[in-house]
């Protein structure tokens, strides 16, 4: 917390303060040092100050030797090392670096090849790399790192502090020779190099074009005067595009990956950006006082943590010496009893080990009996053989029935702690476990339900969890489970449930999470990929390598078929199926649009018309053929629907667009009977379902996070019924991974 606290204080506001600063001057904030903010421009992999940085597309900072480094580790990629960049943990100054300006413009003309990208590939590979600030996955595309933006930014600031660092070693004129060599007092922006003032003097003399050149203080950064696009090289940028967060140029925006997203002018984004820093910068410096004692009661509660925590260390230490030397009292009194026992029939043994050795034949029983046997005197034989008799008869019976006389097993000493040691494990040091929260976003619920959750961020180690569910009257519960998710089986179709976990340490269970409740799909789970044989376009189709994503992209074929506007007719979709069919049964499957999509549909369409679909295409998209485009020309409706193989709805640019009702199908809805166009608008849904009933004949169309139906209608299933999308412009569709999960497992 407060490591957090110094960043928030440190590394945000020295940072902001000292760019403020060099632009506002020193009216505008209180003037931080440049040497306080190096820990601001420290490159997150080297740990060495940032040489020519990158921006990623999350916003984050890199070296440009150690983008690449990354690319290389990660793909493995066939690549001149020795001419570029080091291996990892070898020695940075050990390899030559040529200029950035030079890396530009090989990596642009293809003269060097960009990790992940080979050249002449027939489908490039996407190149993802961990971002080493955010940890989060980043595709940098298929040209690399050639489509990210050099920081200027922080490489001057980078050059101020090493200027500020170095105060001593002056930056020297370029022109001059040795030993003559004068230190430098202006840089030329344009002509990139430092001259002493004779030598600029000489190189820019008045009323020449060269005096009219931008000239710094003496500096070894030379940065650009105008930013260029890195998709189209020979543009300047001069919008912003706030979806992607990152400058364009008027080509992203005719015809490039930008084409459908939100931009403004770069004076427009440049103001409003620099009001919200400054008014952040300014909060921050309020703010500092507060910060600052926050800070002290945070050492406060640092030094209370460490001294109770000695406590808390010596109270256990007393405690488990107590159960120690407990423990230690009751070994050694058994330990005691064992041997008494011990010792007492041993005792008891060898005493019948005695006593049957003068049953032997040379003991003195047996020789007194024989020696007995030889009195002839009847009287006296009588006399002494009566008692001898019965001593023999005594040993006779001890043979017949022999028994020792003590047990060798100590059983009755042997300890069943088991009780106590459970005792002992399911001590509780920790107090209640928190209860964990059931993550909705990632939580999905069909015939199977898959509920996700998570623990709080400062919790202590649980053993298990336990969920349980119902749709109607008690509570069932899973067997435990030692994960963050589970999987529940056999639900109930067109169903309510609800779902609640816990957890468990130390046989102490925390608070329920707060229920929540989930209604499942109308029927089972269809699953299927996307086909790329059936009239897929390769030319505007991008479809990943697992066929659970399609993305369109509106590139030049976008444009050149645009010429079509002028004859009064639009571009046409780019139509999609799924890999499997529908024969009979109710089915059921979902997906994902993006919500920057220009205009996709999606629905379902019948294999009887698909081939002559194909083979003689119709422009869905012309007014003279969409029936929800608003002419009034007698029977197109009527003629669209009989000539189409397709019942689909249309998504995009965030909204859902219910089709009108026409006379030749029954069409349900909540809006579709209402004329007024408006009201046939609705929001788009996270997630997106369809149900297709194929005995009914009917589709229906779900908002699948309510599982409430949007609209259906009557759909023809004389054949078999495909799932099916259509794309025009920038667009994605993403099947959701319970769809295509037991397809991909084949």
């Amino acid at each position: 917390m407060l490591e957090l606290y110094c960043l928030y204080l440190d590394k945000a506001l020295i940072l902001c303060c000292y760019v403020i600063y060099q632009k506002h001057g020193k009216d505008s904030i209180s003037l931080v040092p440049i040497k306080n903010i190096e820990r601001e421009l420290i490159c997150p992999i080297c740990k060495e100050l940032f040489t020519h940085p990158l921006i990623l597309p999350c916003q984050h900072s890199v070296c440009h030797k150690c983008v690449r480094e990354l690319l290389m580790l990660n793909h493995e990629d066939s690549f001149d090392a020795g001419s570029e960049c080091s291996l990892p943990g070898s020695p940075r100054s050990r390899v030559p670096s040529p200029s950035m300006e030079r890396l530009d413009r090989l990596v642009r003309s293809g003269s060097i090849s960009s990790p992940g990208w080979r050249r002449g590939s027939v489908t490039p590979r996407v190149t993802t790399i961990p971002c080493p600030g955010c940890q989060h996955d980043i595709d940098l595309g298929e040209r690399g790192i050639s489509m990210l933006f050099r920081n200027f930014t922080l490489e001057s600031i980078v050059e101020r502090y090493r200027q500020a660092a170095r105060a001593a070693v002056a930056i020297m004129c370029n022109i001059c020779k040795p030993p003559q060599q004068q230190e430098a007092t202006k840089s030329c922006m344009d002509c990139k190099a430092s001259y002493c003032n004779e030598c600029f003097k000489m190189h820019h003399p008045w009323g020449t074009p060269k005096a009219q050149h931008e000239y710094v203080g003496p500096t070894t950064n030379f940065r650009p005067k105008v930013l260029m696009c890195p998709e189209h090289e020979m543009e300047k940028v001069n919008m912003y595009c706030e979806v992607c967060r990152r400058p364009v140029c008027h080509l992203c925006k005719l015809g490039g990956s930008h084409a459908n997203h939100k931009v403004t002018s770069m004076s427009s984004a440049y103001k409003i950006l620099k009001e919200k820093l400054a008014k952040s910068i300014h909060y921050l410096i309020s703010k500092e006082d507060q910060v600052r004692t926050q800070i002290t009661e945070l050492d406060v509660l640092i030094n209370q943590t460490e001294e109770n925590g000695q406590l808390a260390e010596r109270r256990a230490n007393e405690h488990f010496e107590r159960l120690f030397e407990t423990l230690q009292e009751r070994k050694s009194e058994m330990l005691r009893s064992i041997e008494q026992s011990r010792n007492r029939r041993l005792d008891q043994l060898r005493s019948q080990v005695e006593e049957y050795q003068g049953m032997l034949e040379n003991s003195g029983l047996v020789g007194y009996a024989q020696e007995v046997l030889k009195e002839t005197d009847q009287s006296c034989f009588v006399q002494t053989a009566k008692q001898l008799h019965v001593r023999i008869q005594k040993a006779t019976e001890s043979l017949r029935t022999f028994h020792p006389a003590a047990n060798p097993c100590f059983d009755e000493f042997v300890l069943d702690t088991s009780r106590e040691e459970t005792l002992l494990k399911e001590m509780c040091f920790g107090g209640v476990p928190d209860p964990p929260l059931i993550d909705l976003s990632r939580s999905r619920v069909y015939n199977e339900a898959t509920i996700c959750w998570r623990l709080s961020d400062d919790h202590l180690p649980t053993d298990h969890q336990v969920l349980e569910y119902r749709r109607c009257g008690l509570w069932r519960a899973t067997d435990r489970v030692y994960g963050p998710s589970t999987v529940v089986c056999d639900l109930e179709p067109d169903s309510l449930y609800a779902f609640r976990v816990r957890s468990c340490r130390n046989s102490m269970y925390s608070p329920y999470s707060p229920e929540v409740k989930f209604h499942t799909p109308p029927a089972p789970a269809f699953g299927f990929l996307f086909s790329d044989k059936c009239g897929f376009s390769t030319e505007r189709l991008v479809l990943n390598k697992r066929r659970d994503s399609v993305e369109s992209v509106a590139g030049m074929a976008f444009l050149l078929g645009a010429e079509r506007v002028q004859t009064g007719s639009y571009i046409g979709l780019d139509y999609i199926i799924g890999d499997a069919g529908i024969s009979q049964g109710r089915h059921y499957w979902a997906f994902t649009v993006e919500p920057h999509s220009y205009l996709v549909k999606v629905g379902v369409a019948s294999d009887s018309k698909l081939l002559e679909w194909f083979h003689n295409p119709r422009d869905t998209s012309s007014p003279r053929y969409d029936h929800d485009s608003g002419h009034d020309s007698g029977s197109e409706d009527t003629c669209y629907e009989l000539s189409q193989p397709f019942t689909l709805i249309t998504l995009g640019m965030g909204k859902l667009f219910i089709p009108k009702a026409s006379s030749s199908s029954s069409v349900s809805s909540a809006t579709a009977s209402s004329t007024d166009p408006s009201n046939r608008v609705l929001p788009m849904p996270q997630r997106v379902g369809v149900c297709l009933d194929y005995d009914a004949g009917r589709v229906y169309f779900y908002d699948a996070d309510t599982m409430r139906c949007l609209y259906e209608r009557q759909v023809d299933c004389s054949g078999t019924m495909y799932p099916a999308f259509g794309l025009m412009g920038s667009g994605k569709v993403q099947l959701e991974e319970f769809i295509t999960a037991k397809r991909l497992t084949f």
